[in-house]
C-alpha cells in the first residue's frame, strides 16, 4: 500500500504519477545537475577558469539560461529534468509559450524567486510565469 501525497489545491494535478507535482528532493537533484554541466561547459568548452571572478563569473550562469530558454521551450525539460523525470508544463495550456519559458528562466536565474515558495508548492518562478514542475 503507497502513501498518498495530496497535492496542492486548485492546480488540478493527480496526487501520483505522471502529471503529479514533483517532490522537492527531485528538482533539488535536477537543479544541481543543470548547473555542474554548466559550471563543466563554461570550464572546458570556454576555457573560463573554476572560480572565475569578474565577468567570467558570470558564464555558468548564462550557460544555464540558455539551456533552459533551448531546452524547456523545445523539450519542455532541462537535461536535469529528464534524468529525473520531470518535465515543465503550463497551467491551463496545453503547451508552453515562448514568454512563459522566458518570464521562468528570468527568475530561475535571479534565484531568490525560485526558493521562495507559495502555498501551492511551486516556486515564485513558476507561479509568475504559470508553469509547473511535473513528474513525466
Amino acid at each position: 500500500m503507497s502513501a498518498t501525497h495530496p497535492q496542492p489545491p486548485g492546480l488540478g494535478l493527480p496526487d501520483e504519477g505522471p502529471g503529479s507535482l514533483a517532490g522537492l528532493g527531485r528538482r533539488l537533484v535536477a537543479v544541481v545537475i543543470d548547473w555542474v554541466l554548466c559550471v563543466l561547459v563554461a570550464t572546458f568548452l570556454f576555457k573560463v577558469p573554476y572560480g572565475a571572478t569578474g565577468p567570467g563569473a558570470f558564464a555558468p550562469l548564462a550557460i544555464f539560461a540558455v539551456e533552459n530558454l533551448v531546452l524547456v521551450s523545445t523539450l519542455g525539460a532541462t537535461v536535469g529534468h529528464r534524468l529525473l523525470g520531470m518535465r515543465v508544463g503550463a497551467l491551463g495550456r496545453p503547451t508552453l509559450t515562448p514568454v512563459q519559458v522566458l518570464v521562468r528562466t528570468v527568475l530561475l536565474c535571479l534565484f531568490i524567486p525560485a526558493v521562495i515558495w507559495g502555498k501551492d508548492g511551486r516556486g515564485l518562478h513558476d507561479r509568475a510565469a504559470g508553469t509547473v514542475l511535473v513528474r513525466r
